[in-house]
């Protein structure tokens, strides 16, 4: 079985998908994934579909802004969550998980994030007025080609590029970085939120190490300007989500084990958000 920090490593947003159906062996994979991924560290239940989409909803896929830089793609993964404490960050963990697992299996996704109950592909899946859709992907096989239009945007988002570790990791307090060659048996996990993927790339994410507690504290850092979508709808939190996803798989492939608790540390950071803590057990 691959690893799942070289599955992290290695999957990238793809925006343009070949004809190539999925094999059926494939498909019931995916759907198995989704009908297991759907649960996050706060508790909250997130309810996955997938859906092949009709002309008139790739139409309107197209309508969405840079999405419509999706081309080829046709069917779709929909995730639905209920809003609550921590629903945005249990919708990113267990998404990503997903996202994992189709990369594990060859395929090509992509993070599509906004407000869409208001879609036709929301309704298909039957949202109800107290939950939301904060995400979508494609999903597909890649083609062998990037598009002209899609080498242009990840050029736009600077998708390739990631923040130095002193930015986003901190030893003690958010004033000491954490360098990575002090980081000991944790260095590979930390790579792996580094690499997570984030809305727009701002890669909002911050982390703690408390070493006298083993705690891994992460913060969120809001991106200036970055506006919700709604008032139930915060795609930073759902990157915080992808973040945990990304530290918690790679920690138990290192063979550590730990919890996520919440633990209101005295710390001083600034404008950053606490949002919840891995604690080595």
């Amino acid at each position: 079985m691959e690893s799942m920090i070289d599955v992290i490593n290695r999957r990238v947003s793809v925006r343009t998908y070949s004809d190539q159906a999925l094999e059926t062996e494939k498909k019931q994979k995916m759907l198995d994934l989704l009908n297991s991924e759907n649960k996050g560290p706060f508790g909250n239940k997130v309810r996955f579909a997938m859906i092949d989409l009709t002309e008139a909803e790739k139409n309107e896929i197209k309508s969405l802004g840079t999405y419509g830089f999706i081309s080829g793609a046709k069917l779709y993964v929909v995730s639905a969550v209920k809003g609550s404490t921590g629903a945005m960050e249990d919708l990113g963990y267990c998404f990503e998980k997903v996202i994992l697992g189709a990369t594990g299996l060859g395929l090509g996704t992509c993070w599509l994030g906004g407000t869409f109950n208001r879609a036709n592909f929301a309704k298909r899946i039957n949202v109800s007025d107290d939950e939301v859709v904060p995400a979508i992907s494609p999903i597909g096989y890649a083609r062998d080609k990037r598009a002209v239009k899609e080498r242009l945007l990840r050029r736009l988002v600077r998708s390739d590029q990631r923040k130095p570790w002193e930015e986003l990791f901190f030893d003690g307090n958010m004033n000491t970085p954490l360098v990575r060659d002090s980081a000991g048996k944790y260095a590979s996990a930390l790579d792996c939120v580094r690499s997570g993927p984030s809305a727009s790339n701002r890669q909002p994410w911050r982390i703690v190490r408390r070493s006298a507690q083993s705690a891994f504290h992460f913060y969120l850092r809001r991106t200036s300007g970055y506006d919700k979508f709604n008032a139930r709808i915060d795609l930073q939190r759902v990157d915080m989500g992808i973040a945990m996803c990304h530290f918690e798989l790679a920690v138990k492939e290192t063979g550590l084990t730990g919890r996520w608790v919440v633990a209101k540390p005295d710390l001083k950071t600034g404008n950053a958000e606490y949002i919840l803590t891995w604690v080595e057990s």
